[in-house]
């Protein structure tokens, strides 16, 4: 099987915590011992156990697998802004060595890990790496989060069509109902199944409560396909 998968999406607030914690409860269920991983995360708050992010702590708390805090979340950044403008505030520099030495790591303790990605594919993490790099480096395959809504289309194709011409490899990509007011989204879900050359492989519904029990089926059938795929 894979070892692990790298979550990246077509924008901010799109939905990839939920995919992400979806993905490893369902991993969890199947009787993987599994890990997630937010290698950055911006806009912590501060706690009696130092800076913490939501999503972070989500991963951790969906996962079998406890590990401390630090290793889940390398990067603990405090504005919510651009990974690599809210690491010049905190006078640091986001190194894509120390976060694949971080993942060698979880995967050493897990046979499973979900990565979470910040922000779309190309965000920069420094002056020199996006996150397109930090993917390579780490060798795991992408999911992609489309944000269904307002645009979608655009940011999807052109997502797609920027991991393909970087060379890396794509699972393929869920559809995220992120926004309840969005008009013709069936249409545009049947646009994208059309348009992008990449397989469809669950609808996460608009779900204010969480709870959606059609995308851990859909991933559950997605975890039985990747059994089968060498790492």
């Amino acid at each position: 099987m894979i070892s692990g998968i790298f979550v990246t999406g077509t924008d901010t607030g799109v939905g990839k915590t939920r995919i992400s914690t979806a993905l490893i409860e369902t991993a969890v269920a199947e009787g993987y011992r599994c890990v997630g991983m937010k290698p950055v995360a911006c806009g912590c708050e501060k706690t009696p156990d130092g800076w913490r992010h939501a999503d972070a702590l989500d991963l951790m708390r969906a996962a079998n697998v406890e590990m401390p805090y630090e290793v889940v979340n390398p990067y603990a950044l405090i504005e919510p802004i651009a990974p690599h403008l809210a690491a010049e505030h905190m006078d640091v520099e986001i190194e894509i060595a120390r976060l694949v030495e971080q993942v060698r790591t979880l995967q050493a303790h897990a046979a499973f890990i979900v990565a979470e990605g910040a922000g779309g594919i190309v965000v920069p993490l420094n002056d020199r790496d996006t996150q397109a790099d930090l993917i390579a480096a780490l060798g795991l395959p992408v999911l992609l989060v489309v944000g269904i809504r307002l645009g979608c289309l655009n940011h999807a194709l052109l997502s797609a069509d920027y991991l393909h011409r970087q060379g890396l490899p794509v699972l393929g990509w869920v559809a995220s109902r992120c926004d309840g007011n969005t008009r013709y989204a069936e249409e545009n879900i049947e646009t994208l199944e059309r348009m992008l050359e990449i397989p469809l492989l669950g609808i996460a519904e608009y779900a204010p409560d969480g709870r959606d029990d059609r995308l851990k089926r859909d991933l559950k059938n997605g975890l039985e396909t990747w059994s089968r795929v060498k790492s």
